[in-house]
């Protein structure tokens, strides 16, 4: 069994679709901690870093904002989050659900998904997942934000 308990799939016989998360997960029935992540972004809580946000080279104040190399920090972020909160008995795999927040679907998603797809190679190992187009996050430097839940054997 994964982590992060067992995957539902309505149909395991179908191949691999391009976007990986299961239809349900069943939480592992031995003695366990559900762990509510807070919406998380690419920001290093560390250092203050934001990777994806490179500030404009003309000096406007803008940025240059790659949501491949967000997704990639966040899904980071929550492993770090998980292995500090469990004294390293979880990580980014114990996820059980996760809502991802993403500003421009039409933009976005496929590279999201690219890097999601990258921690979570199948649906019996990917987490239950939704993922929703919002107008703006709380900084413009954010392109995608992440919501999860995870259960870690104690």
């Amino acid at each position: 069994m994964s982590p992060n308990g067992e995957a539902f799939i309505f149909n395991p016989s179908a191949p691999e679709p391009p976007t990986r998360y299961a239809h349900a997960r069943l939480a592992p029935t031995t003695q366990h901690r559900t762990i509510y992540i807070s919406g998380i972004a690419c920001v290093r809580p560390d250092t203050g870093e934001w990777p994806g946000a490179t500030p404009k080279a003309d000096g406007s104040g803008g940025y240059d904002l790659d949501v491949r190399v967000q997704t990639a920090a966040v899904l980071e972020n929550i492993d770090n989050i998980l292995k500090n909160a469990t004294a390293g008995k979880g990580g980014v795999q114990n996820l059980i659900d996760a809502v991802v927040y993403v500003v421009d679907m039409e933009r976005d998603y496929a590279g999201m998904n690219e890097e999601w797809n990258k921690v979570f190679p199948t649906r019996s190992v990917a987490p239950a997942r939704a993922t929703i187009g919002v107008k703006s996050l709380p900084d413009p430097r954010m392109l995608v934000e992440i919501k999860a839940v995870a259960v870690v054997e104690m």
